[in-house]
Protein backbone atom coordinates (compact mmCIF):
# COMPACT_ATOMS: atom_id res chain seq x y z
CA UNK A 1 0.00 0.00 0.00
CA UNK A 2 1.28 2.88 -0.61
CA UNK A 3 1.41 6.61 1.11
CA UNK A 4 -1.91 7.91 -0.67
CA UNK A 5 -3.90 4.41 -0.86
CA UNK A 6 -2.26 4.18 3.12
CA UNK A 7 -3.90 8.09 3.54
CA UNK A 8 -7.59 6.95 1.69
CA UNK A 9 -7.79 3.91 4.12
CA UNK A 10 -7.44 5.73 7.30
CA UNK A 11 -9.67 8.48 6.25
CA UNK A 12 -12.16 6.05 4.74
CA UNK A 13 -11.60 3.78 8.44
CA UNK A 14 -11.91 6.97 10.55
CA UNK A 15 -15.51 7.43 8.69
CA UNK A 16 -16.44 4.07 9.53
CA UNK A 17 -15.52 4.34 12.67
CA UNK A 18 -17.38 7.79 13.30
CA UNK A 19 -20.64 6.55 11.79
CA UNK A 20 -20.30 3.41 13.87
CA UNK A 21 -20.16 5.46 16.79
CA UNK A 22 -22.94 7.92 15.77
CA UNK A 23 -24.97 5.10 15.47
CA UNK A 24 -24.78 4.22 19.28
CA UNK A 25 -26.62 6.96 20.14
CA UNK A 26 -29.34 7.26 17.15
CA UNK A 27 -30.83 5.81 14.72
CA UNK A 28 -29.23 6.08 11.23
CA UNK A 29 -31.57 8.18 9.46
CA UNK A 30 -31.00 10.80 11.63
CA UNK A 31 -27.48 11.24 11.60
CA UNK A 32 -26.26 13.95 9.09
CA UNK A 33 -23.38 14.55 7.10
CA UNK A 34 -22.52 17.21 9.48
CA UNK A 35 -22.25 14.97 12.38
CA UNK A 36 -20.07 12.20 10.60
CA UNK A 37 -17.49 15.14 9.52
CA UNK A 38 -17.28 16.42 12.43
CA UNK A 39 -16.46 13.12 14.19
CA UNK A 40 -14.45 12.07 12.27
CA UNK A 41 -12.60 15.49 11.75
CA UNK A 42 -12.05 15.65 8.19
CA UNK A 43 -14.16 18.28 6.12
CA UNK A 44 -17.68 18.11 3.98
CA UNK A 45 -15.42 17.43 0.37
CA UNK A 46 -13.78 14.67 1.51
CA UNK A 47 -16.71 12.96 3.04
CA UNK A 48 -17.85 13.53 -0.72
CA UNK A 49 -14.70 12.47 -2.17
CA UNK A 50 -15.28 9.08 -0.66
CA UNK A 51 -19.26 8.70 -1.12
CA UNK A 52 -22.17 9.87 -2.85
CA UNK A 53 -24.14 10.38 0.78
CA UNK A 54 -24.35 8.52 4.16
CA UNK A 55 -25.79 5.32 2.99
CA UNK A 56 -22.62 4.78 1.20
CA UNK A 57 -20.84 5.22 4.53
CA UNK A 58 -23.12 2.57 6.02
CA UNK A 59 -22.33 0.63 3.33
CA UNK A 60 -19.12 0.25 4.43
CA UNK A 61 -19.17 0.09 7.94
CA UNK A 62 -20.70 -2.90 7.68
CA UNK A 63 -18.52 -4.45 5.86
CA UNK A 64 -15.96 -3.03 7.88
CA UNK A 65 -17.74 -4.63 11.12
CA UNK A 66 -17.87 -8.09 9.14
CA UNK A 67 -13.77 -7.91 8.38
CA UNK A 68 -13.46 -7.02 11.53
CA UNK A 69 -15.47 -10.48 13.04
CA UNK A 70 -14.23 -12.37 10.10
CA UNK A 71 -10.47 -11.24 11.04
CA UNK A 72 -10.85 -13.34 14.44
CA UNK A 73 -11.25 -16.51 12.75
CA UNK A 74 -8.78 -18.67 11.37
CA UNK A 75 -10.33 -21.20 9.20
CA UNK A 76 -10.17 -21.31 5.63
CA UNK A 77 -13.68 -20.40 4.74
CA UNK A 78 -13.31 -21.82 0.63
CA UNK A 79 -11.92 -25.14 1.77
CA UNK A 80 -14.59 -25.31 4.81
CA UNK A 81 -17.32 -25.05 2.21
CA UNK A 82 -15.29 -27.19 -0.36
CA UNK A 83 -15.74 -29.91 1.96
CA UNK A 84 -19.40 -29.55 2.96
CA UNK A 85 -20.66 -32.79 0.58
CA UNK A 86 -17.93 -35.12 1.57
CA UNK A 87 -16.47 -35.00 5.00
CA UNK A 88 -18.11 -36.87 8.17
CA UNK A 89 -21.07 -35.37 9.76
CA UNK A 90 -19.14 -34.72 12.76
CA UNK A 91 -16.54 -31.95 11.06
CA UNK A 92 -20.23 -29.99 10.06
CA UNK A 93 -20.28 -29.39 13.78
CA UNK A 94 -19.86 -25.96 14.33
CA UNK A 95 -20.67 -25.29 18.18
CA UNK A 96 -17.04 -26.00 18.95
CA UNK A 97 -14.60 -23.99 20.40
CA UNK A 98 -12.84 -23.59 16.92
CA UNK A 99 -15.46 -21.70 15.81
CA UNK A 100 -17.22 -20.37 19.47
CA UNK A 101 -13.76 -18.97 20.93
CA UNK A 102 -13.21 -16.25 17.85
CA UNK A 103 -16.94 -15.34 18.10
CA UNK A 104 -16.77 -14.57 21.56
CA UNK A 105 -13.80 -12.90 21.39
CA UNK A 106 -14.68 -10.89 18.89
CA UNK A 107 -17.87 -9.68 21.04
CA UNK A 108 -15.54 -9.40 24.33
CA UNK A 109 -13.30 -7.23 22.46
CA UNK A 110 -15.48 -5.29 20.79
CA UNK A 111 -18.40 -5.05 23.21
CA UNK A 112 -19.52 -1.37 21.92
CA UNK A 113 -19.35 -2.73 18.08
CA UNK A 114 -21.51 -5.87 18.46
CA UNK A 115 -24.11 -3.94 20.65
CA UNK A 116 -24.28 -1.02 17.80
CA UNK A 117 -24.02 -4.10 14.75
CA UNK A 118 -27.38 -5.69 16.83
CA UNK A 119 -29.32 -2.61 17.54
CA UNK A 120 -28.85 -1.49 14.03
CA UNK A 121 -29.25 -5.30 12.35
CA UNK A 122 -31.80 -3.91 9.69
CA UNK A 123 -30.50 -0.59 8.22
CA UNK A 124 -27.17 -2.22 8.19
CA UNK A 125 -28.22 -4.93 5.88
CA UNK A 126 -27.08 -7.66 7.91
CA UNK A 127 -30.02 -9.84 6.88
CA UNK A 128 -28.10 -10.14 3.37
CA UNK A 129 -24.92 -11.28 4.55
CA UNK A 130 -27.21 -13.88 7.09
CA UNK A 131 -29.30 -14.88 3.81
CA UNK A 132 -25.88 -15.52 1.75
CA UNK A 133 -24.12 -17.25 4.54
CA UNK A 134 -27.92 -19.71 4.65
CA UNK A 135 -27.58 -20.27 1.52
CA UNK A 136 -23.59 -20.82 1.27
CA UNK A 137 -22.96 -22.87 4.55
CA UNK A 138 -26.05 -23.38 6.54
CA UNK A 139 -28.23 -25.06 4.02
CA UNK A 140 -25.97 -27.29 2.77
CA UNK A 141 -25.03 -28.82 6.28
CA UNK A 142 -28.65 -28.54 7.75
CA UNK A 143 -29.09 -31.09 4.15
CA UNK A 144 -26.04 -33.36 5.04
CA UNK A 145 -28.46 -34.19 8.30
CA UNK A 146 -31.23 -35.03 5.90
CA UNK A 147 -33.20 -31.95 7.81
CA UNK A 148 -36.37 -31.21 5.26
CA UNK A 149 -36.04 -27.90 3.36
CA UNK A 150 -39.32 -26.72 4.65
CA UNK A 151 -38.12 -26.81 8.43
CA UNK A 152 -34.18 -25.74 7.58
CA UNK A 153 -34.45 -22.06 8.26
CA UNK A 154 -36.89 -22.83 11.47
CA UNK A 155 -34.09 -24.67 13.08
CA UNK A 156 -30.96 -22.35 11.55
CA UNK A 157 -33.01 -19.48 13.82
CA UNK A 158 -33.67 -21.23 16.68
CA UNK A 159 -29.59 -22.08 16.97
CA UNK A 160 -28.75 -18.59 15.84
CA UNK A 161 -31.06 -17.00 18.13
CA UNK A 162 -30.69 -19.16 20.92
CA UNK A 163 -26.36 -18.28 20.98
CA UNK A 164 -26.92 -15.12 20.54
CA UNK A 165 -28.72 -14.78 23.09
CA UNK A 166 -26.76 -16.08 24.92
CA UNK A 167 -24.13 -13.96 24.01
CA UNK A 168 -26.01 -11.21 24.90
CA UNK A 169 -26.52 -12.22 28.32
CA UNK A 170 -22.72 -12.59 28.41
CA UNK A 171 -22.71 -9.10 27.17
CA UNK A 172 -24.42 -7.67 29.98
CA UNK A 173 -22.80 -8.00 32.71
CA UNK A 174 -19.53 -7.03 30.91
CA UNK A 175 -18.11 -10.49 29.57
CA UNK A 176 -17.04 -11.08 32.70
CA UNK A 177 -17.62 -14.60 32.87
CA UNK A 178 -14.89 -17.20 31.37
CA UNK A 179 -14.79 -17.71 27.70
CA UNK A 180 -14.67 -21.53 27.94
CA UNK A 181 -17.81 -21.69 30.82
CA UNK A 182 -20.00 -19.36 27.83
CA UNK A 183 -18.72 -21.98 25.44
CA UNK A 184 -19.73 -25.31 27.67
CA UNK A 185 -23.01 -23.49 28.27
CA UNK A 186 -23.60 -22.86 24.52
CA UNK A 187 -22.50 -26.52 24.06
CA UNK A 188 -24.88 -28.28 26.32
CA UNK A 189 -27.62 -25.72 24.94
CA UNK A 190 -27.28 -26.98 21.61
CA UNK A 191 -25.58 -30.40 21.70
CA UNK A 192 -28.42 -31.54 24.64
CA UNK A 193 -25.71 -32.70 27.13
CA UNK A 194 -27.33 -30.40 29.87
CA UNK A 195 -29.05 -32.97 32.03
CA UNK A 196 -32.16 -30.13 33.41
CA UNK A 197 -33.98 -32.76 35.24
CA UNK A 198 -30.70 -34.07 37.68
Amino acid sequence: MNKNESKYFNTAKRMDEALIALLEKKDFAYITVKEICDKAEVNRSTFYFHYENTTDLLKEATQYILDSFMSYFSVDKKRVIDQFADCELKELLFITPEYITPYLTFIKENQRLFKTALNHFGSMDFSSVYERMYQRIFDPILARFHLAQEERTYVMKFYLSGITAVAMEWLSNGCSDDINTVIKVINDCVMGDRNVHG
